[in-house]
């Protein structure tokens, strides 16, 4: 079957994030391994190829790098996910390929909101979202009208100084798709046209 540039390197960059996902995944692994040997006494390889029972401080150490690694790992994994995804949709809407589903009639706030949510930019901290990115504002009226369509769900979170995380609902996953290089409908003309002055004809006395 023949696939276009567009779609091949939509393809590496699915295989991309499944390799930076599996490489994430065998760090936290890792950093389990590190708990449970440390907690038990038991001995495990600390580098250079010898055994040893890893001291608390030893532990920690290793755990935290472990989690950097994870964080390194996929920082842009939600950013990259999403754009790799409106490629995709773009390149199916140009060769006629329409999604079945029709995009939800949102305000723009809400739709740059529900792209942020996708891309796990947005947070919760004492009722006010937070986004990731300084200088991006919206309400939490918003979050709440994304919610009540159920696009978007919250968890808790652990991290300092944020008390939930807003993800996308399987609906909003959906609607977004479907919004991806969809054309915007023409802007509404507010001019009027010219109207021209009838000339008066003058004629000469004779």
């Amino acid at each position: 079957m023949y696939h276009s540039p567009v779609i091949r390197a939509v393809y590496a960059r699915i295989r991309q994030l499944a390799h930076l996902a599996t490489d994430a995944a065998d760090h936290l692994i890792d950093a389990d391994d590190i708990l449970i040997h440390a907690q038990a006494g038991l001995p495990m390889e600390l580098g250079d190829g010898f055994l040893a029972v890893p001291s608390e401080q030893d532990a920690r150490q290793e755990i935290g790098h472990r989690f950097t690694l994870v964080a390194e790992l996929t920082a842009l994994g939600a950013f990259d996910a999403v754009a790799t995804a409106e490629q995709y949709v773009a390149e199916r809407r140009h060769y006629g390929y329409l999604p079945e589903h029709q995009p939800p009639a949102l305000s723009r706030t809400q739709s740059s909101t529900l792209h942020a949510v996708a891309r796990g930019d947005v947070t919760i901290s004492d009722g006010r979202p937070y986004h990731r990115r300084e200088g991006v504002r919206f309400s939490i009226s918003t979050i709440r009208a994304l919610e009540t369509r159920g696009l978007i769900t919250r968890e808790d979170c652990q991290l300092w100084l944020v008390d939930e995380r807003v993800h996308l609902s399987p609906a909003g996953r959906r609607d977004l798709a479907a919004s991806f290089a969809h054309p915007r409908p023409p802007a509404l003309a507010t001019t009027r046209p010219a109207s021209h002055r009838p000339t008066a004809s003058t004629t000469r006395a004779r």
